[in-house]
């Protein structure tokens, strides 16, 4: 009874943290948008650009086109990525949209440098930090975040790359504002060009794997502290010391970047003088790691379906 309650009040936990990141992301984006770039007549990517060009061009309200684009996107991200991403991004949706219009009325908030590359640079920064939040907790601003949320769920094609493919068709289109110009489209894509190295950097960063490899003759004990404590699975090999021909055992673990120095700081404790060796893994696939990624082959499909077993 003690344990499911410390398991409800952690769950309940985990939840809270997970919405107070959101908003802190939600919060950092829309400021980056509605008193830096959109103040100063710029606009970047994603489905807040596309929504910024369509207000310097018709005057719609960006966070009215937001919205209503967002609910039409939304549908798709409850049908593939599934309910749990569907509420966060609801939440995340649902607030962006009011922060945008919220800030967009607080002028003294507006920034302006005379420098107007810095001001891009320092708002295409707070932009992907937010935007880093909100994604690494699982939900998503819509517009281009679902659609690479989606796209990256079958293909192994960064997010990133998705943005960037996405977002030069939107900046581009700036060209057809009267009055704006080739320099406006520019300041766009610099933008763009920061928010998605940036991104990149931060989501692989934290999703990245490190194969660690511990030699220690208290093996059993690290090995039940990674699986027990960790959760994680560890394979020991059998080896042999070549030079006094004492039979070994070595232990092979993969973890994510964030749990690297809680199992590294463990086996010191379990055994100050195990010898480890660290190493990063470009990609793993399997259980409690990635999904092998192909891509939907239909005629792969077809073709195993179409294969009747042989009779004995």
């Amino acid at each position: 009874m003690e344990k499911d309650s410390k398991n409800l009040k952690k769950g309940i936990f985990n939840v809270l943290d997970d919405y107070l990141i959101i908003s802190l992301g939600v919060l950092l984006y829309t400021f980056a948008w509605a008193d830096m770039l959109i103040p100063n007549g710029i606009a970047s990517g994603g489905l807040t650009g596309a929504c910024t060009i369509l207000n310097f061009a018709t005057g719609i309200p960006v966070y009215l086109s937001y919205i209503v684009i967002n609910s039409l996107l939304l549908l798709c991200g409850f049908l593939v990525l599934g309910k749990g991403f569907g509420f966060k991004t609801i939440y995340a949706i649902g607030l962006s949209t009011l922060c945008l219009d919220f800030l967009a009325g607080m002028e003294f908030l507006h920034v302006f440098f005379d420098n107007k590359l810095l001001l891009v640079v320092v708002a295409a920064l707070i932009e992907s930090i937010g935007i880093s939040f909100i994604l690494a907790r699982g939900g998503s601003t819509g517009g281009t975040d679902i659609v690479a949320l989606i796209i990256n769920k079958f293909w192994p094609i960064s997010l990133g790359k998705v943005f960037l493919v996405v977002d030069m068709f939107i900046i581009a289109s700036v060209l057809l504002i009267p009055g704006k110009t080739v320099e406006d489209m520019v300041y766009g894509y610099v933008a763009m060009v920061i928010f998605s190295v940036f991104v990149d950097w931060v989501m692989l960063g934290r999703n990245s794997t490190w194969q660690i490899m511990v030699f220690s003759s208290k093996y059993k004990e690290i090995a039940d502290y990674v699986i027990h404590e960790m959760n994680r699975g560890v394979t020991a090999l059998d080896a042999q010391g070549w030079y006094s021909g004492e039979s070994k055992k070595v232990l092979l673990i993969l973890v994510r970047k964030p749990e690297l120095h809680s199992i590294t700081k463990a086996v010191k404790d379990i055994d100050p003088k195990a010898f480890v060796t660290v190493s990063s893994a470009s990609t793993v696939y399997g259980e409690g790691f990635d999904e092998m990624k192909t891509g939907l082959n239909l005629n792969l499909k077809k073709k195993i379906s179409n294969v009747k077993p042989k009779a004995e």
